[in-house]
């Protein structure tokens, strides 16, 4: 989430300023999706694609509808049709409402006072759908920082509470997740580690946050399909299995959590072949408890075709794309490229970006 909102103003009035911020697709790098089990991750976001949401004050409360994404016009019932089976039957504006409904709420119950002012909110997005790369929660997260600075609260809701904010917004939707995607891309950029131990979680509602250098990271590829499955049903199954106390998925979410301490280990010392084993270990952990069916055949072969060539793979999500690292370096990537091409998915390096939270949210950070 960007903290430095672009400000353009009509005239001399500044009621009329208009608010804009980015927020960045995420990739889970290390540790997930033991987010939702108490567990540790790392995470970062990437320069490669990004939603934005824009706050325009206007006389009467109005959530814009995207040309695209929100589209309810047609050329005809075939075209309705193909559109749905294509890109689903949601768009980004009930992302807006909840979470305008969600800060309000929060708002209220924590003696935070709103002035009574109307805005027009909108989004735009170019994070492909159903790659795993966090979009919903990046359209929500740029829209939370419109209304923090509209209402001039930012001061006032901590970092940390604001990646539960998120969350919250898409439970009001039926979206399954965790925290860690919010995480991320409220801290804007940079490398987050994630500790979500129960004890902290329980006592406090969030997980503890230490932001990493992020030049610790080796170069890294993004591999994507063109048509990806729905990275919003993979937990169903798993996390049943796991509140029923199965002994395979809890020893396995924890092995999971764990691959997360040994790479913030193995980033510190640039230790990259350790880096390498662990994100295999990672995918291979998840596959053996969600299955393939589940997973899917596409989201597999992605995989497969990386470590075809010796890089390790795993999702950056639930599915739908693929964080790749070449430890040889440009051959070996020149070689992910073709077997890329071959297969049919798109590949490109990923852009990573510095933490962009300003002086004001790094003082209301809390101590860990």
């Amino acid at each position: 989430m960007d903290p430095n909102p672009k400000l353009a103003s009509s005239g001399d009035d500044n009621d009329k300023a208009v608010l804009e911020h980015r927020s960045f697709a995420r990739i889970g790098f290390l540790g997930n999706p033991s987010d939702v089990y108490f567990g540790r991750t790392i995470s970062f976001t990437i320069g490669n694609f990004w939603a934005s949401a824009k706050l325009e004050p206007s006389d009467h409360l109005f959530i814009k509808p995207h040309p695209f994404h929100d589209l309810v016009r047609f050329d005809s019932l075939d075209t309705l049709v193909y559109r749905l089976k294509n890109e689903g039957y949601y768009g980004g504006v009930r992302l807006l409402m909840a979470i305008c409904k969600v800060f309000r709420n929060y708002c209220k119950d924590n003696d935070i006072h709103l002035h009574d002012k109307n805005f027009t909110l909108s989004y735009d997005t170019n994070i492909p759908r159903q790659t795993g790369l966090s979009g919903s929660s990046a359209i929500v997260s740029a829209a939370l920082s419109c209304l923090l600075d509209f209402y001039n609260v930012r001061h006032l809701i901590r970092i940390e509470v604001r990646p539960n904010l998120i969350l919250n917004a898409e439970k009001e939707l039926g979206i399954v997740a965790g925290l860690q995607d919010r995480v991320a891309q409220v801290y804007g950029g940079g490398l987050v580690h994630m500790d979500f131990s129960k004890d902290h979680m329980d006592k406090v509602g969030y997980g503890v946050y230490t932001i990493m250098d992020i030049n610790l990271l080796p170069p890294l590829h993004l591999i994507y399909a063109q048509n990806p499955s729905d990275s919003g049903k993979v937990h169903s199954t798993v996390r049943r299995k796991w509140l029923d106390g199965d002994e395979f998925i809890i020893s396995s979410m924890a092995e999971i959590a764990k691959l997360a301490e040994e790479g913030r280990t193995a980033l510190l010392k640039r230790d990259y072949t350790k880096l390498k084993e662990l994100m295999n270990r990672n995918f291979d952990l998840r596959r053996s408890m969600f299955g393939d069916e589940c997973l899917g055949g596409k989201n597999i072969e992605m995989v497969e075709v990386a470590r075809k060539v010796g890089a390790a793979a795993k999702f950056t999500g639930s599915g739908g794309a693929v964080v790749a690292f070449c430890p040889d370096g440009p051959s070996q990537v020149k070689l992910l490229e073709e077997e890329c091409k071959k297969a049919g998915f798109i590949v490109e390096p990923v852009k990573l970006i510095p933490t962009r939270l300003n002086n004001s949210d790094l003082k209301s950070l809390s101590n860990p």
